[in-house]
């Protein structure tokens, strides 16, 4: 049998049918597309250091030109307390330290960024409404307002968002015998938060009855509006009960690790603190229910202040993650106001 090798190869005529195909192919084939021209960068002389003078004399120098009380009405908070986030932020925070671009011209003061942050925070606007007061671009408001909740989330968390110590546990419940609420260290409930920019495959798990995707959060608010517990991020489906069965509110009576409370009602001794709850909630020594046919003007006022929003605007974010990197902060400085 012959080996392959000593095989000569000849070419025939109906290797034309092979090769007319690759020929056309390579003939016809499209040129290879030249790459778009990238287009650039718009950019608009801001003149950001008049922003910041602007700014200076209208809130902050020594003969503003607006009251304390535009300030308090504006910013939503007073003049002591801003220029104090503004410290921390600029002193512990890279984003909101003063800086200098490469030809020497100053970056966006510390007070411009926590302005801008704070007025989308405040009025629920979108990013490029502080640009012709602030000067500043709308990449630029959204990195603020990111970079601002975060700075408020490292800085102030620890201390402004925290479960209630035995001295504060102490003086809950001793302000809760002076309004004759023996045991009574807070009001429990839940705010249904709009998430305008809900993605449409999810909009069935954070849609109810109202047609609209919210996303749930609960709280826990002594008598003061201090906020001492929060669980954010349960989809708006969910009522009172299934969001309580996931809420860690009661961790620490569970693992026994709650700092011990005692106290007497009609003679009997109690162990456990309780809070005020509505109708919902199950019957539990935790829970005092709210009233639910209330007759006088004074159980009126107490039912109806059961259910208070925390945040009057719909979220115009897509990213959920984000949305509870707005929420925290919003918690946070709300504790810090009141």
């Amino acid at each position: 049998m012959a080996s392959s090798s000593h095989y000569h190869y000849h070419k025939d005529d109906d290797d034309d049918d092979f090769d007319n195909p690759i020929e056309d192919f390579l003939n016809n084939s499209d040129p290879i597309p030249e790459p778009k021209e990238r287009k650039k960068r718009i950019f608009i002389e801001r003149n950001r250091e008049e922003g910041h003078i602007q700014l200076w004399n209208d809130y902050f120098s020594e003969n503003p030109t607006y009251s304390t009380n535009f300030f308090r009405r504006r910013f939503r908070m007073n003049k002591e307390l801003f220029l104090r986030i503004v410290h921390h932020l600029s002193t512990e925070i890279s984003y909101f330290r003063p800086s200098k671009d490469a030809t020497g011209r100053s970056s966006l003061s510390p007070l411009q960024k926590c302005t801008a942050a704070i007025r989308q925070l405040a009025y629920g606007g979108a990013a490029d409404t502080v640009d012709e007061y602030i000067r500043l671009a709308e990449i630029t408001a959204q990195k603020c307002l990111h970079n601002f909740t975060a700075g408020i989330i490292t800085l102030f968390g620890g201390e402004y968002l925290r479960r209630p110590t035995p001295e504060d546990l102490e003086r809950l419940l001793h302000i809760g015998e002076e309004r004759e609420f023996l045991g009574m260290i807070g009001s429990i409930d839940c705010m249904h938060w709009e998430w305008k920019n809900c993605p449409t495959a999810w909009k069935g798990m954070y849609s109810r009855g109202i047609g609209k995707p919210t996303i749930v959060l609960e709280a826990v608010a002594s008598y003061d509006l201090w906020i001492w517990h929060a669980f954010f991020g349960a989809p708006g489906t969910m009522n009172n009960l299934n969001i309580l069965d996931r809420s860690p509110v009661f961790d620490d009576v569970i693992n026994g690790i709650a700092p011990q409370v005692s106290y007497y009602v009609n003679g009997k001794e109690y162990h456990l603190a309780y809070y005020l709850a509505d109708g919902i909630y199950p019957k539990l020594t935790t829970f005092i229910q709210s009233i639910r046919l209330p007759q006088t003007e004074m159980q009126t006022k107490f039912a109806c202040k059961q259910d208070l929003p925390l945040s009057k605007n719909s979220s115009k974010l897509w990213d959920k993650e984000k949305i509870g990197n707005i929420m925290r902060p919003c918690i946070i400085l709300h504790n810090m106001i009141v």
